[in-house]
């Protein structure tokens, strides 16, 4: 019987079923006229190659959505990761990107800068008024400065209350100015709602050298920084490669202070307060002086900002506070002293917001036996006036428990003579830089009277430190002035020269 020919239809078929293996979704085949068996199984390819194009379309749509929605989940984290949440201004891994990214472009442009700031006194907002006031506090900085630089600026929060802007392209001038516009903005007073603050900055600038990585220009800028705070804050100092050392010999210093408390490095110098009426001491106050093994006496200027730095300001506090005590309690024993006769010891803020603080000093008193009236503990304007609930506290207590409250560098900050009568205090120590130009039918003369006159009127004693002429002597007798202390009746004495005094009549001349 003779063979018949093979149906080219069902070469198409296999040729169209292999090109769909290999993902030719495309392929199709047209039925012929005759509508036969084969005709179905094409016209079943068609349907199923087209299906398989509808599924692999749609798996492909869902690729490419997925596929965006992951691209967007990395930028969005990408850009959580580069920015501060709470101002939303970059953070400290974007700034030094960036910074980076200044010193790696080629060319001859000028380098850029990095102007760093810390707010001043930025704990006592949140120790008086909370964080969440705090936070308010650094939206609104962060506003301030976003103000004031150019458009190509960079600002950025590094943490706390730590700011700082990239200036590209910068000149010692050029960032200068955006600096002192920057301590400018800061300077006026914040008032959001009930709150009213000031947040005031030391700032730090460094020109960027081209060799140096970002992170060590920011340590440059952040040397700078802390070199203005200890100017006195609210300043500006541009980086010096001297501050590099002066940074690490206060490390070193700062490790040391820690040893220095235990093993009797410390002394205490005593400086007399003096009737201004016949020259006799009605006190002594306690000043610490270390006597550092390799460096010689360092002075407490010095070290005391390093031991708040550290956290190691209350336990110089309580060393102090004990060994001037025990000193004291000696000189009762061997000594005549006066009954008023008042010991008088400077805390810090910090100490003043312990919770054990009243316990410590009143463990101490019954220690030694002293009686509470016969220690006057001084305390600076601001503490007083910026503190807390902690705080108010403890002066409540220790006045409760007869021991003397005394505002010390009074003058220097921001209370009013009526703010003074809300303080549980009972003294005033007036600053030394309001005896400046004291002088007859001056103007200062007029005005230190009128300030004694107010503290008189809110029941306080004044004592006025910094005397050193006898001419301030005299005008403060005229203003009938009892309390004063200086370089001009006795310099700081140590415990031998202090014992010599006491022993002998225990006065001092007021004129020589």
């Amino acid at each position: 019987m003779p063979k018949k020919d093979a149906d080219p239809r069902l070469a198409m078929l296999v040729d169209g079923i292999v090109r769909l293996s290999r993902g030719d979704l495309s392929s199709r085949m047209e039925p012929s006229e005759a509508r036969d068996d084969v005709d179905a199984v094409i016209t079943g390819f068609n349907l199923l190659a087209e299906e398989l194009e509808l599924v692999y379309r749609d798996f492909e749509e869902r690729v490419e959505n997925r596929t965006a929605m992951l691209h967007q989940a990395h930028l969005d984290m990408r850009n959580m990761a580069m920015t501060d949440a709470l101002t939303g201004l970059d953070n400290r891994i974007a700034l030094l990107g960036k910074l980076q990214e200044q010193l790696d472009a080629d060319g001859d442009t000028p380098p850029p800068a990095i102007i760093l700031l810390d707010l001043d006194s930025f704990k006592d907002v949140n120790d008086s008024f909370g964080h969440d006031a705090g936070d308010r506090v650094l939206q609104e900085v962060a506003r301030r400065l976003e103000g004031v630089v150019r458009e190509t600026d960079t600002v950025a929060r590094l943490g706390g209350d730590e700011f700082a802007i990239l200036v590209p392209e910068a000149t010692l001038e050029i960032a200068l100015g955006i600096a002192n516009r920057a301590l400018a903005a800061l300077g006026d007073r914040i008032s959001l709602a009930e709150l009213h603050v000031f947040s005031r900055a030391s700032i730090g600038v460094r020109l960027a050298d081209p060799r140096q990585e970002a992170e060590s220009i920011l340590l440059d800028a952040d040397t700078a920084m802390y070199a203005a705070k200890r100017e006195g804050r609210s300043t500006i100092k541009v980086f010096e490669p001297v501050m590099l050392y002066q940074r690490q010999l206060r490390s070193q210093i700062a490790s040391e202070l820690r040893d220095a408390i235990s093993t009797d490095q410390l002394s205490l110098n005593y400086q007399p307060v003096v009737d201004l009426r016949d020259g006799r001491v009605l006190g002594l106050e306690v000043l610490v002086r270390w006597n550092h093994p390799t460096r010689g006496f360092i002075m407490p200027d010095e070290f005391i900002p390093l031991a708040e730095e550290i956290g190691a300001v209350v336990e110089l506090d309580r060393w102090v506070m004990a060994a001037a005590i025990r000193q004291y309690s000696l000189w009762r024993a061997e000594l005549q002293l006066d009954d008023d006769f008042q010991l008088r010891l400077n805390l810090s803020a910090v100490e003043l917001q312990q919770l054990d603080l009243v316990d410590y000093v009143r463990g101490l008193l019954r220690r030694f036996d002293i009686p509470p009236a016969a220690l006057v503990l001084e305390i600076t304007e601001t503490a007083l006036v910026t503190g807390g609930e902690v705080e108010t506290y403890s002066l409540l207590s220790l006045k409760q428990l007869g021991v003397c409250i005394e505002i010390d560098d009074f003058g220097t900050g921001y209370s009013s003579i009526s703010y003074l009568r809300k303080l549980p205090v009972s003294m005033v120590k007036v600053d030394r830089s309001l005896l400046n130009e004291l002088s007859t039918g001056s103007i200062q003369f007029g005005f230190i009277s009128a300030i004694l006159q107010l503290i008189r009127a809110a029941g306080l004693e004044a004592v006025f430190e910094g005397i050193e002429t006898y001419e301030q002597v005299q005008k403060l007798q005229e203003m009938g002035c009892i309390g004063g202390q200086g370089y001009y009746f006795s310099r700081p004495l140590p415990v031998e020269e202090t014992t010599a005094l006491l022993r002998s009549s225990a006065t001092l001349p007021l004129a020589f």
